[in-house]
C-alpha cells in the first residue's frame, strides 16, 4: 500500500495524459464522425463511397496498426515529399529527418479511429428519426438541408449520447496502446514505475483501479446526461 501511495503522483500524471488524449481524440472524432455519417447517407455516390471506404478501413484494422502507420509510417513519406519539393524547386540539399511527436501521433491516430466509429453512431442516430419528421419539415417549405439542420440533427444528437459515451470509454481504455510509441499515459507510467520498483502486482492493480474510476465516472455522467435530456422520452 505504501508503494501505491508513493507512486500515486506519477500515476495521476498518466491519468491526466490519458484524459487529455481521449478528450481531444473524441472531440475531433465527433467532427469527423458527423461528416462521415452524413457522407454515408449522402445521395452523392462519390461522397458515400469515400465515407464508406474510410469507415470500413478504420473499423476493419486494429488501432495499434493505425498508430504504427501514423508514428512510424508517415515520417518517411513526409521526408520523401520534402526531398521531392526541395529537388523540384531547386531549394538545395535537404538532409533533416522527419519525426512526428508521440502526442501528435497519438491524437491523430485516435481521432481517425474514433471518427469512424462515431460515423456509424451518427448514421444510426439520423436513420432512427422517423421519415415523417423530414417530410413534415419539407411540407412547411424547408429545404432538405434546413430540415436536417433544424429538425433531424437536434433529435439525433439526443439519441446518440449513450453510444457516444460508450465510445469515449472505449477510447479511454484503448489509449493504453500508446505505450507502444512511448507516450507517457497511465499504462506507460505504470510500466516505468515497475521498471524501478520491480513490484508489478501492486502497480498494475493501481493502474487498473484508476482506469475503473475513470470509466465508472464517465458512465455515471452519461447516465445523468441522458436522463436530463430525456433521451428516450420516458421522464
Amino acid at each position: 500500500m505504501e508503494l501505491i501511495i508513493q507512486s500515486l503522483p506519477f500515476l495521476l500524471t498518466g491519468v491526466l495524459q490519458t484524459l487529455k488524449v481521449t478528450l481531444i481524440a473524441v472531440a475531433i472524432g465527433c467532427i469527423l464522425g458527423l461528416f462521415g455519417g452524413m457522407g454515408r447517407l449522402s445521395k452523392n455516390r462519390f461522397l458515400r463511397g469515400l465515407a464508406t471506404c474510410y469507415v470500413d478501413f478504420v473499423r476493419g484494422t486494429p488501432l495499434l496498426v493505425q498508430l504504427f502507420i501514423v508514428y512510424f509510417g508517415l515520417p518517411p513519406v513526409i521526408q520523401e515529399f520534402k526531398i521531392f519539393l526541395a529537388t523540384s524547386f531547386a531549394l538545395g540539399p535537404f538532409t533533416s529527418t522527419s519525426h512526428i511527436p508521440p502526442f501528435v501521433a497519438a491524437v491523430a491516430a485516435c481521432s481517425i479511429n474514433s471518427g469512424a466509429y462515431v460515423s456509424e453512431i451518427f448514421r444510426a442516430g439520423i436513420q432512427s428519426i422517423e421519415k415523417g419528421q423530414q417530410e413534415a419539415a419539407l411540407s412547411l417549405g424547408m429545404t432538405p438541408k434546413q430540415a436536417m439542420r433544424h429538425i433531424i440533427l437536434p433529435q439525433a444528437f439526443r439519441r446518440v449520447i449513450p453510444p457516444l459515451g460508450n465510445e469515449f470509454i472505449a477510447m479511454l481504455k484503448d489509449t493504453s496502446l500508446l505505450i507502444c510509441i512511448g507516450y507517457a499515459e497511465l499504462t506507460r507510467q505504470g510500466q516505468l514505475i515497475i521498471g524501478t520498483t520491480f513490484r508489478p502486482f501492486e502497480i498494475w492493480f493501481a493502474v487498473a483501479f484508476l482506469y475503473l474510476i475513470m470509466t465508472l465516472s464517465i458512465s455515471r455522467l452519461v447516465d445523468y446526461t441522458e436522463k436530463r435530456l430525456d433521451t428516450n422520452g420516458n421522464h
